[in-house]
């Protein structure tokens, strides 16, 4: 039986900054950045060739003008048993209750992945939930990541510009309750976000490994009282990222394994020493520059995929699956 690495990428024809919803998208002065569309789309382009290089199999969400955000499926939900070898109709994938200015996408979502036979759920639409960017497996545990959910807005400050952008975090805490149930009986470990330019938990944490039993993480995007507890769980398993490595997204990776290699895809960027830290741990870096989406839309590699396991090649046949 052959199964096939699948992912979502959403189509970049139409990528802009639209709600400038995180503190990469606006300059210091609260406007919202301008995308180099032409840029943009080779970098997404090159990425799509990068992962089908590699052998993995990438489902294309349509564009629609109105929804710019949809290059980051990430945040579309998140797949049961993510890298478990199991037909479609044993797995589920969990839609997200996306930020006002992204709600839109989440159609668009579900109608891809059920025509591509993926069985879809839906929870709380009261509950903030924003998928496997802020809830996704290490090792033989979930983490979940969330902050203070805020009102987007612009208040004052003893700064020049005498203003700034308050931005907030995109998952609700009182999620995990319920997600966990999903999850069980693996254990969820719960991660408090203070930064908001690092806004989604994989934006500063990333699992790697045939297990996911490596991890990257940034310490200050964490509070003190969640960085403790998850350096305890990982021991010696943990590489902690540099501020220079953290801040060009060094965590938003995108890992796979492939009949027993392991790959890391990286943003451009990264450190030297970092790919080595990643080669001694048996695991194959790959570096992607899709500097365009971070720098402009707070979103890097993993951002833009949603990693959606192996699926059988019967069953993408059968799905239709480009």
């Amino acid at each position: 039986m052959s199964w096939i690495r699948t992912v979502l990428m959403g189509d970049p024809t139409h990528f802009s900054v639209k709600g400038g919803a995180n503190p990469h998208t606006r300059t210091r002065w609260g406007t919202r950045r301008t995308v180099d569309r032409a840029r943009a789309v080779a970098q997404w382009q090159r990425l799509r060739e990068t992962l089908r290089d590699l052998g993995v199999r990438v489902l294309v969400v349509p564009p629609d003008p109105t929804q710019p955000g949809l290059v980051y499926p990430a945040n579309a939900g998140f797949q049961s048993d993510v890298d478990a070898e199991r037909p479609l109709a044993e797995k589920i994938f969990t839609l997200s209750n996306l930020l006002p200015t992204r709600a839109g996408e989440k159609p668009h979502y579900e109608r891809v992945l059920r025509e591509s036979g993926f069985r879809v759920a839906e929870i709380d639409p009261s509950l903030r939930f924003e998928g496997e960017a802020d809830f996704f497996p290490a090792c033989e545990r979930y983490l979940f990541t969330h902050g203070r959910l805020e009102r987007q807005r612009f208040v004052p400050a003893l700064a020049w510009p005498p203003w700034r952008r308050v931005y907030g975090f995109r998952t609700d805490a009182r999620a995990l309750d319920l997600l966990a149930q999903l999850v069980a009986p693996r254990p969820v470990l719960r991660l408090e976000l203070v930064r908001e330019a690092h806004y989604h938990g994989d934006t500063a944490l990333c699992a790697f490994g045939p297990q996911r039993e490596h991890l990257l993480a940034w310490r200050p995007a964490l509070a003190p009282e969640s960085w403790e507890p998850l350096a305890r769980s990982v021991g010696d398993a943990l590489i902690e990222l540099s501020d220079a490595d953290a801040g060009v997204y060094a965590a938003n990776s995108f890992t796979f394994t492939r009949e027993g290699e392991s790959f890391l895809v990286m943003p451009g960027g990264v450190s030297e020493r970092l790919l080595a830290q990643v080669r001694e741990r048996g695991v194959t870096p790959i570096v992607a520059d899709v500097s365009e989406f971070l720098k402009k839309g707070g979103g890097s590699v993993k951002c833009m995929i949603g990693d959606l396991g192996p699926v059988r090649a019967e069953d993408l046949v059968e799905a239709g699956a480009a």
